[in-house]
């Protein structure tokens, strides 16, 4: 499974989720995480910017969860709000935006993508 730069990859197994963080802690790129929801309004409004993110900055890698899909890894990761956008390097959490928050979400994406590990 080939991460394509430029977009948001939809992760729908836990198989699909350990695969992209074992490539993430190996290549010490910064991971995007959205756990998402399909009944959730603010991250339908949070999608299409995320998108257009992803779009600029091919050296980041951008998944999308579906807690209702993947509650194994929504539990995993302590997240009980949506939209909630974790931010990993190396396997570790480096920062957290709750809500569908567009300045906050790009501001811990600038700062993190630019930083090295």
């Amino acid at each position: 499974m080939a991460a394509e730069e430029g977009h948001v990859i939809g992760v729908h197994t836990v198989e699909a989720w350990k695969e992209h963080l074992e490539k993430g802690n190996g290549s010490k790129k910064l991971i995007v995480v959205d756990f998402t929801a399909s009944w959730c309004g603010p991250c339908r409004f949070i999608a299409p910017i995320l998108a257009e993110i992803a779009k600029k900055l091919p050296n980041v890698t951008f998944l999308k969860v579906d807690v209702d899909e993947l509650k194994t890894v929504a539990e995993e990761w302590a997240v009980d709000a949506m939209p909630t956008f974790l931010f990993l390097k190396e396997g570790k959490l480096v920062d957290k935006v709750v809500g569908a928050q567009k300045d906050q979400l790009q501001a811990a994406i600038t700062k993190h993508a630019t930083t090295d590990a």
